[in-house]
């Protein structure tokens, strides 16, 4: 047990750790959470695995997990995605799961449809869920894929507002080599998940090419710590994924003030209201992002789009994090289920 003045002790488990074995990953916000909660004062302690999809990894990692929690003392489990809830069933400790996306919405295929695959993880996630002391989304959209009786919290994913942030594009373009006197259309995911659509950007880019020339930019397997300066050197971001919770790529080009072309999904149609110079597509056709790319490069622009995102800097969204495990662990105790208000940060 813990008290209100004593560190809450806290078992991360996720499948999505960014570790250096050579993968690209875009799963750096589960490590800065984890970073600003234990600069919070929360001891964090993380235990990360490759599921792969691969029932026997879990099993495994299931396994790890039971050790860890019998020998050490923590407070509560925080799940980060659905499926790295499994491996705190049956509970032994309360249990926070956050759900970021494809974990409850299903993983899809080439053809845009959930694969059998991703209707089983939306089964198994969906059980997790009312196994949870607390759900976590990322997106309002998101509640409509959990069990009616689970009453998620929305916390999106955070931005750490001092590393994006916008540099001069022509700065960003010496620092990493790129011409100066080119359009770049900047795509940011891996090329090969279907989910991501990324022929669907290079269809609109071809369409562009034949009335405005453009390149396309592939960032995957990029260091996290270049992205602002790739989204300071390109001109737009398109966006073209078919399936997202609150996509970071998309909040981190407003940080930088980089102008947006998105297919409306998830929480973007929300990200992108009433920023002048960004375009929300009508529909999904390349022809239709062609179009709106061409405007936005006409534009020449960049957007004031920094002050739309500022509620999402990661230590205020700590707090509200920190709020539900002091919810879920009054609960334990017996006590009232009291909130706190978040902090200052000073």
């Amino acid at each position: 047990m813990t008290s209100h003045d004593s560190p809450i002790r806290v078992l991360m488990i996720t499948s999505e750790w960014p570790v250096p074995d050579g993968r690209p990953r875009t799963t750096f916000f589960i490590k800065r959470q984890a970073e600003f909660l234990q600069a919070a004062g929360v001891a964090v302690d993380v235990f990360h695995f490759k599921g792969a999809r691969r029932p026997w990894n879990y099993f495994k990692a299931w396994l790890a997990v039971r050790r860890r929690i019998a020998q050490r003392p923590y407070d509560l489990a925080h799940a980060q995605f659905g499926m790295s809830g499994l491996l705190a069933l049956p509970k032994r400790l309360p249990l926070v799961v956050t759900f970021r996306g494809d974990d409850v919405q299903g993983v899809v295929g080439w053809n845009g449809r959930v694969t059998p695959t991703g209707r089983l993880l939306q089964l198994l996630c969906r059980a997790v869920a009312l196994w949870a002391d607390a759900a976590i989304v990322v997106s309002e959209h998101m509640k409509a894929f959990l069990p009616r009786s689970v009453r998620p919290r929305v916390i999106p994913s955070g931005l750490d507002l001092n590393l994006f942030r916008p540099v001069p594009r022509d700065d960003a373009r010496r620092r990493l080599g790129l011409p100066l006197d080119r359009r770049l259309v900047l795509f940011v995911g891996n090329p090969a998940e279907p989910r991501k659509r990324y022929p669907l950007a290079c269809d609109a880019l071809d369409l562009l090419r034949r009335t405005l020339p453009a390149e396309l930019l592939l960032a995957w397997g990029t260091p996290h710590s270049d992205m602002p300066l790739l989204m300071s050197a390109a001109d737009a971001l398109v966006f073209t994924s078919v399936q997202e919770g609150s996509p970071n790529t998309v909040k981190e080009a407003l940080a930088c003030n980089l102008p947006v072309v998105s297919v409306p999904v998830g929480d973007v149609p929300r990200r992108l209201q009433g920023i002048e110079g960004c375009e929300l597509c009508p529909d999904e056709r390349p022809v239709t992002i062609a179009a709106a790319l061409e405007r936005v490069l006409r534009r020449d622009r960049r957007v004031a789009a920094r002050d739309t995102v500022l509620d999402l800097d990661e230590g205020r969204l700590t707090q509200e994090v920190i709020a539900i495990y002091r919810s879920v662990l009054a609960r334990r105790n017996g006590h009232p289920r009291i909130v706190e208000a978040p902090r200052a940060i000073v």
